[in-house]
């Protein structure tokens, strides 16, 4: 007897389902994509189970004749693939989100599954049932245009993966988090989200447009996202890329914010997240990840989204031309961007205040009682020592402008300068509120971006220093340190070996007034001992940028004059990306009039 044997069909299509529907979400995910394909205005699903006792989908698409219905519970048996000049189908130009012909034959494999469909152009309705692979009869039925597809009992027919599901909550998540992927992709369809017995998700159709876009965004990514993103629209060599990436200093701990889509398929792409990482590396701490959601439009032929069951994995042509072109729109839009950080600052500095505070006061005898409470004076007199530049020692006020200029730069973003506190601190008065600057992260900034600027269009300027410094490490740092000399010159560092374990440092930028060379060569030792050899210290220069900007940046503890003051706020307000230090911090908080009368019970 044969050791090698032909599988049955059955057992054939349970394995492919299992590559096609791995769970609930996957299910879900492939039948929207069918509905979206067939032009659906409006999808609403309900799930019971998490998706395991039901799923149903209901579109207003074109739907299907009782040929077609039969049809499609057959293994790839697709309308989707279109045909090339030989009449052979083209994998190579997809332009839908389904191809395969895989999924209701998948699902019908490994569940209980129910298909009414009736096609718009007024023909009767139709249904099919298939369960554990097996189709029944056509059946004239009663139902609208459109389809309703309905999957009970998943993965009964497949006991084993049953053990692998995750708990009812889980799946639901799951679920949800497909759907709202491709509502964003496809704003102009309307969604509709049931699970649990309550409503998850009601998405009503947007206007075409950039408008309409942020708009879905907004209702899926939270309001504070499209109140804080940043408008993107590229093209190169014929691929677009279009979207709305958030503000560094609105930034999250982990990349679940970051949504890419190609050609209105969403997808999880290593390339596309290496690039928006690369894109933000200036801005953010290596734990701090950006909100960013990005749609690539690009030939069809030029990118395959054949390699992977699920079709969430894609593979370009040439992926050094996307990576590209998304990090240059992204820093074009970040460096537009200014010196602005998100709104959710000073909302988070609100917050960290408001838990010690009382309530809203809505009266005069509430009011009085309110001051009594353990505590109420000492915060009250903190916090309006900070507002208007008063307070004892906690605040310390310079020699103030001149009322015609006082008055002009009320009018600036920054507004001016009315004092100091903590010597930490700088207190500016807008025309509308206050700000608050962090003076060391608002000058570290300040520093990168001249270095950054004077690299890029002649070099970094150098002094030499009277005296020599000899900086003492041991022999692997010192070595380490050496090796990187020439480019260490570039940033404005000029050292060389000074016997075995220590550098002599002859040159420094000269952007710096007084230099702690010591500390600093001692963490740029520690900088390059972190970062990876094979690549050259060129393309790491932010985190040795970083560096050398925080050392030669204002202290924290350094008494500013009144004219200091209000040359940080201008030229912060002039250099790109001064709104966030260079680990993606805020450097300074806005605090709106009304929310400090909210602050003192005033609103």
């Amino acid at each position: 007897m044969s050791r090698i044997r032909r599988l049955s069909e059955g057992t054939i299509n349970r394995i492919a389902a299992g590559e096609v529907v791995e769970r609930p979400a996957s299910a879900v995910k492939e039948l929207v994509e069918n509905s979206l394909d067939a032009g659906a205005r409006h999808i609403d699903i309900l799930i019971e189970g998490g998706g395991r006792d039901l799923i149903r989908i209901v579109d207003d698409g074109i739907g299907m004749d009782a040929e077609e219905i039969a049809l499609a519970v057959e293994r790839h048996a697709t309308s989707k693939l279109r045909l090339d000049d030989e009449g052979r189908e083209d994998l190579h130009d997809i332009a839908t989100l389904g191809f395969r012909g895989e999924a209701l034959p998948s699902i019908g494999a490994v569940a209980r599954l129910s298909i009414v469909s009736r096609p718009r152009n007024g023909a009767a309705a139709h249904r099919i049932f298939v369960e554990g692979g097996r189709a029944g009869a056509v059946e004239p039925s009663a139902g609208r245009s459109g389809t309703q597809i309905e999957v009970r009992d998943l993965f009964y027919a497949t006991p084993a993966r049953l053990k692998f599901m995750k708990g009812e909550r889980a799946e639901t998540l799951a679920v949800a988090d497909a759907v709202r992927r491709l509502a964003m992709a496809h704003p102009e369809v309307g969604f509709t989200l049931t699970g649990g017995g309550r409503n998850m998700l009601r998405l009503e159709p947007e206007l075409p447009g950039d408008g309409g876009r942020l708009a879905r965004l907004g209702a899926v990514m939270g309001r504070d996202f499209e109140q804080n993103a940043l408008a993107i629209d590229a093209v190169r060599e014929g691929i677009g890329l279009q979207g709305f990436a958030g503000l560094p200093t609105y930034n999250r701990a982990t990349s679940k914010m970051q949504y890419l889509f190609v050609n209105g398929r969403p997808v999880r792409d290593k390339l596309i997240v290496g690039a928006v990482r690369g894109a933000y590396a200036d801005f953010l701490a290596r734990d701090r990840h950006p909100a960013v959601a990005l749609f690539i439009e690009i030939d069809p032929r030029d990118v395959d989204v054949n390699v992977h069951p699920a079709k969430a994995e894609v593979r370009f042509r040439d992926a050094g031309l996307v990576r590209g072109l998304i990090v240059g729109a992204l820093k074009r839009a970040l460096a537009e961007a200014g010196h602005r950080a998100s709104t959710t600052v000073a909302g988070a500095a609100l917050g960290a205040i408001r838990p010690e505070m009382q309530p809203p006061y809505n009266d005069t005898s509430s009011r009085w009682q309110a001051t009594q409470q353990p505590g109420f004076a000492e915060k009250s007199s903190v916090w309006q020592g900070a507002f208007t530049g008063l307070g004892g020692h906690a605040a310390r006020v310079e020699e103030t402008p001149p009322a015609d200029v006082a008055q002009v730069a009320l009018e600036m973003p920054l507004g001016v300068a009315r004092g100091q506190l903590h010597e930490t601190y700088v207190i500016a008065q807008t025309a509308d509120g206050i700000v608050i600057v962090d003076q060391h992260a608002a000058h570290e900034r300040l520093v990168y971006e001249r270095m950054k600027k004077a690299m890029a269009e002649k070099g970094v300027a150098r002094q030499i220093l009277l005296i020599p410094e000899v900086v003492d490490l041991d022999e692997a740092e010192a070595e380490r340190i050496a090796a990187r000399a020439a480019d260490l010159a570039e940033l404005g560092f000029i050292l060389e070996p000074f016997g075995p374990g220590a550098v002599v440092v002859r040159e420094v930028p000269a952007i710096f007034g007084r230099l702690d060379v010591q500390g600093l060569v001692r963490d740029l030792a520690d900088d390059l001992a972190e970062l990876d050899e094979a690549l050259s210290l060129k393309e790491r220069l932010e985190e040795v940028c970083g560096t050398i900007a925080c050392h030669g940046s204002v202290r924290a503890g350094r008494r500013l004059t009144a004219e200091e003051m209000n040359a940080l706020l201008r030229e912060m307000e002039a250099t790109p990306h001064s709104g966030q230090c260079n680990h993606g911090r805020p450097t300074y908080v806005e605090l709106k009039l009304s929310d400090i009368e909210r602050l003192f019970g005033r609103r």
